[in-house]
């Protein structure tokens, strides 16, 4: 109990520490503008990153867990060793060349490793929540959707604090908002969309060198991506920055989302192709295969069931479907002592999930 309490402490404890400092720089009334602004792109963002885990949605607790490590630990972090690199490099380099370097090479560096650090911490310690590319996509995600939050609520505010609401072309927490909130709310995300590749890869290889160089290759990729971004953005004018936006950064980000849709309908085809099998084991009605081999068909049973017996019902059933895709992808995994208890432990949840929903249509 003593280490949940302790980590929702440090959380709170940098939180707290980053919004004063940020009214300390650029006050109450900056700091309310940044937040209302900023969020508008994190909603957006997050509910794509909801979208994205249908199949097989993760732990509430995780996701938000997720989304407080990068909007807290990850950013505090980052602003301690940035502000330091950039110290440092004032002195050796130059005053003004310290900003260069913190966006070149600190910001990149650390940010990212920052926000991946959480997906590795669950690819390492909850490895039975994480099953491939999409999951590392949610986590990584999710924890740059709380960076990216965070800082934004600085950038906004600072704007507004410096030039006011502006007018969209000139400076002022409007043109802000167009740049960080309309043009490029997925930055943060799609660079540590990266490292979760390379963890998710990792974690549908076999043991060998892919398990370590995937998530390097991952991370290195992320830093590339942020280190390009913000040269453009730092070194290069408006040209430069508009054709690294639309001939990289656009690219890589249907490239992504084609990585999703297809490992999304690799899900839904690793589901298909395990029904019939738990037909046979007595695990699921034979009547039911339609309704859990499609996402309409799981949606329309879920409201189906919150009509006739309510929330709770709805719950039971959203249980249930989770337990059956979870023990979908279980038979993937080598037949060990560990994935066998993983079963037993998925099937106790089937089966409970069955009877509260079961027990709840009967009292309707």
């Amino acid at each position: 109990m003593l280490l949940p309490v302790l980590g929702l402490v440090v959380v709170a404890v940098c939180g707290l520490t980053l919004l004063a400092l940020a009214t300390v720089r650029v006050g109450p009334l900056a700091v309310v503008i940044g937040v209302a602004a900023a969020l508008v792109p994190v909603a957006v963002v997050v509910a794509a990153v909801l979208w994205v885990d249908r199949w097989e949605p993760e732990p509430a607790k995780l996701l938000l867990l997720a989304f407080a490590w990068g909007a807290c630990i990850a950013t505090i972090t980052a602003l301690l060793i940035n502000n330091t690199a950039e110290t440092v490099g004032d002195l050796l380099l130059g005053r003004g060349n310290g900003s260069r370097l913190s966006a070149l090479v600190s910001a990149p560096l650390v940010e990212e490793a920052a926000k991946g650090a959480f997906v590795l911490f669950v690819f390492l310690r909850r490895r039975d929540e994480f099953d491939g590319i999409i999951d590392g996509i949610v986590y990584a995600g999710l924890a740059a959707a709380g960076f990216a939050f965070t800082e934004n609520i600085y950038y906004f505010g600072r704007a507004f604090a410096d030039y006011g609401f502006g007018d969209g072309t000139s400076a002022g927490v409007i043109a802000a908002f167009v740049l960080r909130g309309v043009l490029s709310p997925f930055t943060h995300p799609l660079f540590t969309a990266m490292t979760g590749v390379g963890i998710g890869v990792a974690a549908r290889a076999p043991a060998g060198v892919v398990k370590v160089l995937a998530p390097l290759g991952g991370y290195l990729g992320a830093v590339c991506l942020h280190a390009l971004w913000n040269g453009a953005a730092t070194l290069g004018g408006a040209k430069t920055f508009l054709n690294v936006y639309f001939l990289v950064m656009v690219p890589i980000f249907i490239a992504v989302v084609l990585v999703i849709v297809l490992q999304r309908r690799h899900e839904q085809r690793i589901v298909e192709a395990a029904l019939p099998g738990m037909v046979r084991a007595r695990w699921i009605a034979a009547s039911e295969v339609e309704l859990l081999a499609s996402l309409p068909g799981r949606r329309e049973w879920r409201r189906q069931a919150r009509r006739q017996s309510g929330r709770r019902a709805a719950k039971a059933v959203a249980d249930y479907q989770n337990a059956v895709t979870e023990l979908a992808f279980l038979k993937r995994a080598k037949d060990t002592a560990q994935t066998r208890e993983r079963e037993e432990e998925l099937l106790r949840t089937l089966r409970a999930s069955r009877a509260e929903a079961v027990r709840l249509a009967g009292d309707a």
